[in-house]
């Protein structure tokens, strides 16, 4: 016992230089906001993970339970035993699911360096103590106030020595006898009870109302007879002019020793809302997948020939965002998505030109040729990766100012995290099993409590609602249960047949209060979320999903239906040449699962004026049309034929030709044709005051088919140039503070902090030419040699001095293997290395104390 006493830690960087290395990677990892920079030793790892900011983080990213031992702890005396803890956590009653569960929690706290000490002096970092102790500015989530000891800490001794009286104790000679006799009274379980028998109905009715927090009431000059019932014995002690407080040793004797009302040591369960067939669930997410793939391709046509301008702030104006969700048939909200995954996805960007627009990139031809379901899992990706957040569009920024589609203010560095949880729960469920909405929120609140009251709009919560529409709206989902491409992409196994999230997992360790002593490794987590995939991992994950995701589309089809009414049908997706000529040849009536087709003279005059001729559009319906062509088909593109062209319309300014006179005359005679400014040069030639495009467009109004001819007379074909960006990267993912670090990294920060430490903490031997701390070491250039040369003969190590090419100066511990030609090649404990140093650059060295 006298050795364990001796060895006990008496400082955090104690405790972690008691660490093995996996268990400082551990702490490393879950908390990299301590990796950059890198720590020179283990007490200043130490300092670091005790500054205010990182406390802060750490605390933020703790489970319910988690969360609520460290309040515990905030509140129980400093340090505590785990007993005092399990008895703050448990009750008086006990508990046998929070005795089980409580060793996780502790083991949390030790892994995060939150709290540190054996388990008979367990210490909250002091930082964390001072975050979530009880205070007047700052109530405790536990709901209780002050100690006694706190409370009577600026109450004359006359009137403590008063209070112990009232209170049935023997005076004292002194008010720290007297305030520790209080203590110790409202501490034990009988006395208490024998003392709060006495007390009057509307006392006890008081103290009802106070247990459970705030602990803080208000008093008049003259109370009333109950209330000076209570101030008497010290139950409700005075803290300010007319303001009282419920002591924290009376309110846990009224909790039967509990610190928090309800204690949460379990994850909530995922329940199922509605279970579906699994092939039914594939079936439905790779059609939705399907749909999200063509509603990317129509987004992208609409804005071919270039899209809406950039605002002078950035992004899409609301005017631009309405007619782009009119355009693809769907609400705001959801081409506020569609628009907002294809920028992520490097599909589209501002062209930079003065006149700024936004339009499609070249990465956007290359995802065209690639196969649908590979196209799709780079969108499924780059949405799961994505911290830009759809769902704020239209809300308001900290300066009051609207978010808007495109523009600045929309990264959340949460929302990758909430995503992959939800998925990774939605992947616990049974296949083909679509979760209970409030049950995976209830769950996520669990996982990261709030800090304060629990509020709809909770930023995580908003989140996890978008994430569940829109997996659904991409495909990630079918029926709200994870399809299997999905579950591939999560990197999650391909079938499960358990409840999985609906089943928690049983906390470690035992029943018994004698702490989690070594029953758990501090690095172990039963419920630590899984972590996202490394970007190797998940490129294998992206292939995979897109493997199981082809055979689930559906073929493209080379036909249509054509019908008497000028339609035509198209019974599933199309071929990408057909759909591109359709979408020329016909306007789109109506999309779903058949998209319907209608024919006009507008769209047959534009695929003349696309070089087509009739025939060749005879010929295109013959043989991708199921059905015979209808004769009200050939008639109009016949008869659009016949006219288009019998106008020219050339630059005179402007100009029209026609070899029949009489319908110039026509057209001369039309008073819709006035704003043109048309006049006669010769029986067959009129001029226009308009340019070409305005005589165009305003002849085709009239109900003419006019045709564009260049200078030589040949008539125009009017193909679309599609506008393109220049180069563009997608944009990054903006991440909440240091990304976690790697393996490899995790290990070198390990070996580096390890040796700093050994090099911060030997001991020197003492001579008279020793050098003050912090100082290097001083001694003359034959010393040096001699005791170097000394070194390598017995093997031991010695503490130098070295300034290097730059002047910048350290201290090394070094073991020299040997020295020749005016160098010192020796093994660095502080690089963890085999160096050579050049023997001018040292400015002295010192022998060590011993091993």
């Amino acid at each position: 016992m006298r050795q364990e006493a001796r060895s006990a830690p008496r400082s955090l960087a104690e405790a972690l230089r008691a660490r093995d290395d996996a268990s400082l990677g551990a702490l490393l990892r879950s908390r990299p906001d301590l990796v950059t920079p890198l720590p020179t030793d283990l007490t200043q790892l130490a300092t670091r993970a005790g500054t205010r900011a990182s406390v802060l983080r750490a605390l933020e990213r703790l489970d319910r339970f988690a969360l609520q031992t460290a309040e515990a702890l905030a509140v129980a005396p400093d340090p505590a035993p785990y007993r005092t803890l399990l008895a703050l956590m448990a009750g008086d009653a006990g508990d046998e699911t929070v005795a089980a569960a409580l060793p996780r929690a502790v083991a949390t706290l030790r892994e995060q360096a939150l709290v540190w000490g054996g388990d008979d002096r367990l210490r909250l970092v002091r930082t964390a103590r001072e975050l979530l102790s009880p205070s007047a500015q700052h109530p405790s989530p536990t709901g209780l106030g002050p100690t006694v000891q706190e409370a009577t800490s600026g109450m004359s001794p006359g009137r403590i020595q008063e209070i112990v009286a009232a209170a049935g104790l023997s005076s004292t000679h002194d008010s720290v006898s007297a305030v520790t006799a209080l203590s110790g009274l409202f501490t034990h379980r009988k006395k208490m009870a024998k003392l709060l028998a006495g007390a009057p109905e509307a006392a006890r009715e008081v103290l009802s109302r106070l247990v459970w927090g705030p602990p803080y009431g208000q008093v008049t000059p003259d109370p009333a007879a109950h209330l000076r019932w209570l101030l008497d014995r010290g139950l409700l002690l005075p803290t300010a002019p007319g303001t009282v407080v419920l002591p924290r040793e009376v309110a846990l004797h009224l909790r039967a020793g509990r610190a928090h009302r309800a204690v949460e040591p379990l994850p909530p369960v995922v329940a199922p809302a509605a279970a579906h067939g699994a092939q039914v669930v594939d079936a439905t997410a790779a059609a939705q997948a399907y749909t999200a793939l063509a509603t990317v391709e129509e987004l992208l046509k609409e804005w071919d020939e270039g899209g809406p301008a950039v605002l002078r702030a950035g992004g899409l104006s609301v005017r631009d965002l309405k007619r782009t969700a009119v355009a693809l048939d769907v609400s705001e909200r959801v081409a506020a998505f569609w628009v907002e995954l294809a920028y992520a996805a490097g599909l589209l960007a501002s062209d930079g030109e003065a006149d700024e627009r936004y339009a499609a990139t070249a990465a956007y031809d290359e995802w065209l040729e690639r196969p649908a379901a590979e196209r799709w899992a780079r969108l499924a990706e780059v949405w799961l990766a994505g911290t830009r957040t759809p769902g704020l569009v239209g809300g308001r920024d900290v300066k009051d100012r609207t978010l808007s589609a495109l523009g600045p203010g929309l990264d959340r560095s949460a929302a990758p995290e909430v995503r992959h949880r939800v998925l990774s729960l939605l992947a616990g469920l049974p296949r083909g099993a679509a979760p209970d909405a409030e049950s995976l929120l209830a769950r996520l609140r669990w996982e990261r409590p709030l800090r304060g009251p629990q509020r709809d709009d909770d930023l995580r919560i908003r989140l996890a609602r978008w994430t569940l529409s829109e997996a659904e709206l991409l495909g990630v989902t079918g029926r709200g249960a994870l399809s299997a491409p999905a579950r591939a992409l999560l990197g999650a196994p391909a079938a499960s047949s358990d409840a999985g999230a609906a089943s928690p997992a049983a906390p470690a360790g035992s029943a018994d209060s004698s702490g989690p002593g070594d029953k758990l490794p501090v690095h172990h987590h039963p419920h630590r979320p899984p972590a996202p995939l490394a970007p190797p991992e998940q490129a294998v994950a992206t292939a995979a999903a897109a493997r199981l995701l082809a055979p689930l589309l559906p073929e493209p089809l080379d036909h249509v239906l054509l019908q008497a009414d000028l339609t035509a049908v198209a019974p599933g997706p199309l071929q990408r040449p057909l759909a591109e000529m359709l979408g020329v040849l016909a306007e789109v009536e109506s999309k779903g699962g058949a998209t319907v087709y209608r024919f006009t003279p507008g769209s047959v005059r534009r695929a003349l004026d696309a070089g087509r001729a009739a025939a060749d559009l005879h010929a295109f319906l013959a043989k991708h049309s199921r059905t015979p062509v209808p004769q009200p088909l050939a008639y109009l593109i016949d008869d659009v034929a016949r006219k288009h062209g019998h106008l020219r319309v050339g630059a005179a300014s402007a100009y029209v030709r026609c070899d029949d006179d009489t319908l110039l005359n026509e057209i001369l005679a039309d008073k819709r044709s006035a704003p043109l400014g048309l006049r006669r040069l010769a029986p067959t030639v009129l001029a226009a005051r308009s340019d070409p495009a305005a005589l165009l467009e305003g002849l085709r109004a009239m109900g003419y088919v006019p045709a564009a001819e260049s200078a030589e007379g040949d008539v125009l074909i009017t193909r679309v140039a599609a506008h393109r960006t220049p180069p563009r990267t997608a944009p990054e993912p903006v991440p909440e503070g240091p990304p976690p670090p790697d393996a490899t990294l995790l290990a070198a920060a390990v070996r580096a902090i390890r040796a700093g430490d050994l090099e911060a903490t030997t001991p020197r031997k003492s001579t008279g030419t020793s050098p003050a701390g912090g100082e290097l070491p001083r001694t003359s250039s034959a010393e040096t040699l001699a005791t170097v040369q000394a070194a390598v003969l017995t093997g031991e190590s010695l503490w130098i001095g070295y300034v290097n090419a730059e002047g910048t100066a350290s201290q090394r511990v070094i073991a020299p293997i040997r020295v020749e030609g005016g160098f010192v090649t020796a093994y660095d404990h502080t690089a963890d290395e085999v160096r050579t140093y050049p023997l001018h650059r040292v400015t002295g060295v010192a022998e060590l104390a011993g091993d």
